[in-house]
C-alpha cells in the first residue's frame, strides 16, 4: 500500500513537472487589482504599450485580452494581458509572461533563484501600475442615477475623423476656424460647444465625430466649404459628469457603458460631450467640466 502511495505521488510529481516545464503556456504570472473600470485599464495598457520603448508590437485580441511583445537586449518576451471586471469600480488584471527564446531555462531557474527575468518582469509591471495609478488621479467620472433628456438644437459643425486619443487635438485644430468664422459673421451662439460621435470603432480605437457649436438659425449663415449646418436631434440618455483633461474624457464613455450593462439598458455607442470649460485658459484640469451623454435605444 505504501509503495502504491509513493508511486502515485511520483507520477503526480512527474506530471506536474511535465506540465510546468513543457505545457504551461506562460513562465510567470503577475496579478494587479485596479480601482477603476475595464475600459480605463484597456486604454492604459495600449497607450503604455505604444509608448514603451521596448515594445515590439501590441495588439488587441478582444476588449479584455491584449497581446504585447517586449524586447530586452536580445531577448523577446510575450505579455498576455487579461482584464476582468470584479465590481462596478474594481478590475482584475492578470499578465501572463513568457520568454520566447529562453522559456525553458527561465522555468528551471525561477523556483531556485531570484532571476534577472523575474526582476525585469516585476520592474516592468511596476512601471505600468505606476502609470495607471497616476492616470487615475488626473480625472473623475460621476455617473448620474436618473435618465436625462438632451434637447434639440441647431448647430454649426465640422466633421472630423481621428484616433480616439486624437479626439481633443482635432477639436483644438478646428475650434479657431469654427469660432472665428461665426464671430466674424455675427452668428448668434446658443449654447456650449459639444462633440457628437457618429462612429466609434472600438477594435482600432478610431472615431468619427462632429465638433459642434449651437447657433441661432438664420438665412445668412457663412459658407466656406468647411463648416456645415444641421439640426441636432436630442435624445434620452444616460449622463455622466467628467472632470479632467478633455483628451481622456472618453473614460466617461466606458463608465456609461458599464452602467448601462449593469442596469440592463440598451444604448447606442455614440456618446455626446458638452464642454463647460475652455482648456486654453489653463487651470487645474480636475476643475474642467464636461457632460457626457450616451443615447438609449428606444
Amino acid at each position: 500500500m505504501r509503495n502504491k502511495i509513493v508511486g502515485l505521488i511520483g507520477i503526480a510529481v512527474l506530471l506536474f513537472l511535465v506540465w510546468y516545464l513543457f505545457l504551461r503556456p506562460y513562465d510567470y504570472l503577475v496579478s494587479i487589482t485596479a480601482k477603476t473600470i475595464p475600459g480605463v485599464v484597456n486604454q492604459n495598457i495600449k497607450l503604455w504599450g505604444k509608448t514603451n520603448n521596448n515594445t515590439v508590437f501590441i495588439r488587441q485580441k478582444d476588449f479584455f485580452n491584449i497581446d504585447q511583445q517586449l524586447r530586452f537586449n536580445d531577448s523577446i518576451f510575450q505579455y498576455q494581458w487579461k482584464i476582468t471586471s470584479v465590481s462596478d469600480s474594481t478590475t482584475s488584471i492578470r499578465v501572463y509572461i513568457k520568454g520566447l527564446n529562453q522559456g525553458l531555462w527561465n522555468r528551471l531557474k525561477i523556483p531556485f533563484f531570484d532571476t534577472d527575468f523575474e526582476k525585469r518582469t516585476k520592474s516592468t509591471i511596476f512601471d505600468f501600475n505606476n502609470v495607471l495609478t497616476e492616470h487615475l488621479q488626473k480625472f473623475k467620472v460621476t455617473v448620474l442615477d436618473s435618465i436625462q433628456q438632451l434637447p434639440d438644437t441647431y448647430c454649426a459643425y465640422v466633421p472630423i475623423k481621428t484616433s480616439q486619443l486624437g479626439k481633443a487635438k482635432g477639436m483644438m485644430q478646428n475650434y479657431p476656424i469654427l469660432s472665428r468664422v461665426l464671430a466674424d459673421n455675427n452668428v448668434i451662439l446658443n449654447g456650449k460647444p459639444f462633440l457628437e460621435i457618429t462612429n466609434w470603432n472600438r477594435e482600432v480605437d478610431s472615431v468619427c465625430y462632429n465638433f459642434c457649436y449651437p447657433i441661432i438659425k438664420s438665412d445668412s449663415l457663412p459658407q466656406n466649404g468647411i463648416i456645415k449646418y444641421k439640426k441636432f436631434d436630442g435624445f434620452r440618455a444616460l449622463k455622466a459628469i467628467y472632470n479632467g483633461n478633455y483628451i481622456t474624457s472618453d473614460r466617461a464613455w466606458y463608465a456609461l457603458l458599464d452602467s448601462a450593462k449593469r442596469n440592463g439598458l440598451e444604448v447606442w455607442e455614440k456618446p455626446v460631450e458638452v464642454f463647460f470649460s475652455n482648456p486654453n485658459l489653463g487651470g487645474n484640469e480636475l476643475d474642467w467640466i464636461a457632460e457626457i451623454y450616451l443615447p438609449l435605444k428606444e
